[in-house]
């Protein structure tokens, strides 16, 4: 029986192999992005390097060659996953809230006061303190949102300024309240030596915070692509006037977005202290919600990609610890690497003839297909 026989529908097929193409094309854009990054990289350091085939093999090898290195890799991974997610989530709405580096940095100093302070057991010690620094994130998030959304001015200035302000404030929490007079050097009081994540994998400092952030990847990914709220958040970001027009309470939605962002960053934070480090001793912000700009990039805007973008990043980063202490190749090598996948990456003219040639193909095939 035909009869009852759907007829295929050419436009619905040609919107789905145009949609194919163009996520097979982002893959591709982001690989040939890092492959040409990593064959510059080689180049530079063939032109510098006394020993150019020692010196490559230590940055592309050297963090697989013991377990040292290898836990090395994870735990910078976790920091750059958090504020990558982060970021993933603010600029989904298309805002540019920055707010996620103060919102780091301020969380280390904030997990430490509650560790010093806290009269509870080891355990709800830590709990308060992540949440006080997930909370904290996110105040530090709604402030930028809200000055934007009552006097127009742009969050991205606002939260850079922003971040001046958090940076300053915890150098005088830091000198004037933690700070342990007995130390030479300048830091604040050691933490309660229970007062940390667990470490379960000898010879390494890898944490608990590892699972923690992969609970953080897939709620984020979860809220983004499997909720309503997740589905109005992209909307918005693409075409905020259509969804106003819709009904949906932009606003709102941006607000809460920026907020929740910037709260993931905070929560990190916490995490980097408790799993770390026993005292707080950062003479300035470490960079991470920057490098949560990077992560997030190189995922596009993707929660599910940002985990494997910050292991790339931070294995690059690594090796070139390594390359730095093992040659007379500097570290800052890295930022050539970053720099050339930013660039590619968000270079929309990048491989675009490609891409619209491949689908004006497909788009004259399907149509053929479908007339025959």
């Amino acid at each position: 029986m035909t009869w009852f026989k759907k007829k295929p529908d050419a436009k619905k097929d040609v919107i789905k192999e145009i949609s194919n193409i163009e996520k097979r094309f982002e893959v591709f854009r982001i690989g040939i992005a890092l492959l040409i990054s990593m064959v510059l990289i080689i180049l530079v350091i063939a032109l510098i390097s006394d020993d150019p085939l020692g010196a490559i093999r230590e940055l592309l090898l050297g963090p697989l060659q013991s377990l040292r290195r290898m836990g090395n890799v994870i735990e910078l991974m976790i920091p750059l996953t958090f504020t990558g997610l982060a970021i993933t989530m603010v600029f989904k709405t298309n805002r540019f809230n920055l707010a996620a580096e103060g919102a780091f940095y301020m969380a280390t100093m904030v997990a430490v006061l509650v560790a010093l302070n806290s009269p509870f057991p080891p355990v709800i010690t830590i709990i308060l303190g992540l949440l006080a620094g997930f909370i904290v994130g996110g105040l530090l998030g709604l402030i930028p949102a809200l000055i934007n959304l009552k006097f127009g001015a742009n969050e991205l200035v606002v939260s850079l300024m922003q971040n001046y302000i958090v940076a300053f404030f915890v150098q005088y929490l830091l000198n004037y309240v933690v700070r342990d007079p007995n130390s030479y050097a300048i830091q604040s009081y050691a933490l309660p030596e229970s007062v940390s994540l667990f470490r379960f994998i000898p010879g390494t400092r890898i944490h608990v915070g590892l699972i923690l952030m992969a609970v953080v990847v897939v709620v984020a990914y979860i809220i983004l692509y499997r909720t309503k709220w997740g589905y109005v958040l992209r909307v918005t970001g693409l075409n905020e006037k259509f969804a106003k027009y819709s009904g949906v309470k932009v606003a709102f939605v941006i607000i809460i977005a920026q907020v929740l962002g910037t709260a993931i960053a905070g929560l990190g934070g916490a995490v980097e202290m408790y799993g770390i480090y026993n005292t707080f001793k950062f003479a300035a912000s470490p960079g991470y919600g920057w490098d949560g700009i990077i992560v997030a990039t190189l995922a596009k805007l993707n929660p599910a990609f940002v985990p494997l973008a910050a292991l790339f990043i931070a294995y690059i980063r690594v090796g070139a610890d390594i390359l730095n202490r093992s040659t007379n190749i500097p570290p800052e090598i890295v930022s050539i690497v970053q720099a050339i996948i930013i660039l590619f990456i968000a270079a929309k003219a990048f491989m675009k003839a490609a891409k619209e040639k491949k689908i004006v193909e497909k788009s004259r095939e399907v149509a053929s297909e479908g007339a025959n």
